[in-house]
């Protein structure tokens, strides 16, 4: 009973460490997963049990996600889109698998039904038929037209048999960004947010820090310079800050911040114990990308968040809006960020009371393999051409 799972980052990382979480928490509890990957090659070991297969990859041009191009900045051409469509054929036909999980598509990475409609064509002519799953975020992008809302709608009536939403409807319903809820109700499911297992706190060594993160770094050196003028203007100005750059982050973005860094503030471009280090800080800075906000949520720490905001770019300012109605984090709009605006959000977030995870659904992966699980129970014979 094997599992399948596509997922496309092309910017950040988000994409591939939701779908990577996924991965290994269905592989632990028994069952083998191949994880086809599209972006460009992280440095992440997969665990027992998980296949990891990279497609040629492609990714963002730019932060305006203005065109697709290769590890070299070419274009992408109809040969290119043939290999990655005959490679991850290929990998369907080896696997042969009973449950295949589409990470965001048809919500997003439109682009890519170039590979994925012939997926889903081959899968529904398998026999027995694979379960078709949609594993999606809890915020889309939003479309300027409403046939894109429709073309999403279709995809999931035709083709899906759930749609995993990772969310929890009392922080963001998928309603709020999506507006054919009630037409795919039957087939949706609220997992709770995605996030790996709590680690054990670890004990910094001095006082708590502020500490201040950008993702996979591509799009966060303003951010980050922002936050080192802003330090002298805040209560905490004598706390010790940590800058996270990311490990997209130019090589020239790192030196031009090094040379800028006072005393007391402290610059790295990747922390694999990163958990540990927000769940120790003081105060944790960043855009409003999903796994940064569910660590903040999961480990109930103070938030300022500002959200990545580009061409048409939604769904951070979304995600931050929505926390920062709710008084679980204050907010500083990309537009009108600058030293005096972060400083003063950050003296406002350090007045909020810290967010108890408990009171939400923080349990995305366990959920998402119960249905995983009960879906591939062994059934009764059935007739030709249903699964079994």
């Amino acid at each position: 009973m094997h599992v399948l799972i596509w997922v496309q980052h092309l910017l950040g990382t988000g994409h591939f460490k939701r779908a990577a979480h996924l991965a290994s928490a269905i592989a632990a509890d028994g069952l083998p997963v191949t994880l086809v990957t599209g972006g460009p090659p992280l440095d992440w070991q997969p665990p027992a049990g998980v296949e990891l297969v990279q497609l040629p990859p492609i990714q963002a041009r730019d932060r305006d996600f203005s065109a697709l191009v290769d590890l070299e900045g070419r274009p992408i051409d109809d040969v290119f889109w043939a290999k990655r469509r005959a490679k991850l054929m290929a990998v369907f036909s080896r696997t042969r698998p009973r449950l295949v999980i589409t990470e965001m598509f048809p919500f997003g990475r439109r682009a890519f039904q170039r590979e994925l409609l012939r997926l889903l064509e081959v899968a529904a002519g398998f026999r027995p038929k694979p379960w078709i799953l949609c594993s999606v975020r809890d915020i889309l992008v939003h479309k300027s037209s409403q046939e894109r809302y429709a073309w999403m709608r279709d995809m999931v009536l035709t083709h899906y048999d759930r749609v995993l939403v990772h969310t929890d409807p009392k922080l963001v319903p998928f309603g709020l960004t999506f507006p054919h809820v009630e037409a795919i109700a039957s087939r949706l499911v609220s997992t709770g947010y995605v996030t790996a297992s709590p680690p054990p706190p670890r004990q910094m060594n001095g006082p708590p820090e502020v500490l201040v993160s950008t993702g996979g770094g591509r799009v966060g050196a303003k951010l980050l310079q922002a936050a080192i003028g802003a330090r002298n203007h805040t209560r905490v100005a004598r706390s010790p800050w940590r800058l996270i750059a990311g490990i997209n982050a130019a090589p020239s973005t790192m030196e031009t911040l090094r040379n800028e860094l006072p005393k007391g503030v402290y610059l790295e471009q990747h922390r694999a114990d990163f958990p540990a280090l927000m769940a120790n800080c003081l105060l944790s800075v960043s855009q409003a990308g999903y796994n940064t906000v569910v660590e903040g949520l999961r480990l109930g720490r103070r938030m300022v968040l500002v959200p990545f905001e580009s061409g048409l770019e939604t769904e951070q300012r979304v995600r931050a809006e929505r926390l920062n109605s709710l008084g679980l984090a204050q907010t500083v709009r990309e537009l009108t960020l600058s030293s005096g605006s972060l400083a003063k959000a950050i003296d406002a977030a350090l007045e909020l009371p810290e967010p108890k995870p408990a009171t939400y659904d923080l349990d995305g992966m366990a959920r998402t393999v119960r249905v995983v699980r009960e879906l591939l129970v062994p059934a009764p014979a059935l007739r030709v051409g249903e699964r079994g």
